[in-house]
């Protein structure tokens, strides 16, 4: 996987999120989605933030990180398959880690998936 390429992928399926998936927050209608991305480092999120009530409310809905030009899904707090969309994106399945899975569970799961 180029370095290019891979940089510019989670960034571009985050924003699509932001448009398509988060803004039905049912207990934060007016909340927004906030973009953060350190291209520098290669981190990006997605967060969502706003006011329930009385009480400011700020999550990660996502957030990806590419690592040694692997794309790493740090968080999903949606019910996407990240993974599969990240594949139709273009990104190669062998270059997708979850980091939601402890160390010892990660290579069952690519098994399993091929």
């Amino acid at each position: 996987m180029s370095h290019g390429k891979s940089k510019k992928i989670p960034v571009c399926h985050i924003e699509s999120a932001a448009r398509v998936r988060c803004y039905q927050v049912p207990f934060m209608p007016g909340g927004e989605n906030k973009v953060v991305a350190d291209t520098s480092n290669h981190h990006y999120q997605l967060v969502r933030m706003g006011w329930h009530q009385d009480k400011h409310v700020y999550y990660t809905v996502f957030h990806f990180d590419i690592i040694q030009g692997k794309v790493w899904v740090q968080e999903n707090r949606t019910d996407a398959k990240i993974d599969e969309e990240l594949v139709a994106a273009g990104v190669a399945a062998n270059d997708i880690v979850s980091g939601l899975l402890h160390p010892s569970h990660r290579g069952k799961r690519e098994a399993v998936a091929a």
